[in-house]
């Protein structure tokens, strides 16, 4: 059973690094690089990093006991969910110069509710959760994209948009910091979990806090669109950097800690 579990997982980790050069060269039609495209650029750096970082993932469940392993994998899709998707944003930037607001949100509308499917997940590992923290996590990512979507295409006014968005993030803060997550990480789960969850809320508040200034730089400051296109697009890129791989990171090293502890 092992065996086929590890076999389960080398399958999977190599049919996404071979799928990704694959996709990057569908993608990637439109034109090529130039030096002094500094939003193409990364665009393309987070790609690979997405990549890397699915491989190892993937690979990392093999470390860790049973109940860590979902919490892993997930994060893993996270990223290459991402990765997909950073291939064809970098192909719509480089080839029309225009934000990729579709592929973008699509890209959320996926990872970021996995994302918060992470914090019931290292909760129920250790057997702190409840159905509840799911449903008002999901719902209040939901809010928060839509919320950021509608203002982003014109189907909402900017400002309205934007408040819709914020207040979805808000209530995940609310949850996670003084609803039944928080509390539930502070009286029944282990210090790792404890450390890893302060953590993951923390860039949750601070990290996050990164897309609404992208937001207001791109479509609230006013100024020339040009600029304000390139001010949107990089702020969005580092926040997913430090929102998909550090989170990951994070449930790694507390899924590794636990799993060494109790074997």
């Amino acid at each position: 059973m092992r065996v086929n579990s590890k076999k389960s997982l080398a399958a999977l980790t190599t049919a996404a690094l071979v799928a990704s050069p694959t996709i990057a060269s569908a993608a990637g039609h439109g034109g090529n690089l130039r030096a002094d495209d500094p939003v193409g650029i990364t665009f393309w750096l987070i790609s690979i990093a997405m990549v890397a970082a699915t491989a190892f993932f993937f690979l990392e469940t093999q470390r860790v006991s049973g109940k860590w392993k979902t919490s892993l994998t997930v994060i893993g899709l996270v990223t290459l969910v991402a990765a997909v998707h950073y291939f064809y944003m970098r192909d719509v930037w480089v080839s029309t110069g225009e934000t990729p607001v579709v592929y973008r949100y699509i890209d959320w509308l996926i990872t970021v509710p996995l994302q918060m499917v992470e914090f019931y997940l290292i909760l129920a590992a250790v057997g702190a959760a409840s159905a509840g923290i799911f449903w008002r996590l999901l719902i209040g990512s939901l809010v928060m994209l839509l919320g950021g979507y509608a203002g982003e295409v014109g189907a909402l006014a900017v400002w309205p948009a934007f408040i819709i968005g914020m207040a979805g993030w808000l209530f995940i803060l609310w949850e996670i910091f003084a609803g039944e997550a928080g509390k539930a990480s502070a009286e029944k789960a282990p210090e790792s979990v404890k450390s890893a969850f302060s953590t993951m809320r923390l860039i949750v508040t601070i990290g996050w806090a990164i897309y609404p200034i992208g937001y207001f730089y791109g479509y609230l400051a006013g100024g020339d669109p040009a600029s304000a296109a390139d001010a949107l697009n990089i702020i969005y890129n580092i926040a997913d950097v430090l929102n998909k791989i550090a989170f990951g990171v994070i449930i790694w090293a507390v899924a590794v800690r636990e799993s060494e502890a109790n074997s």
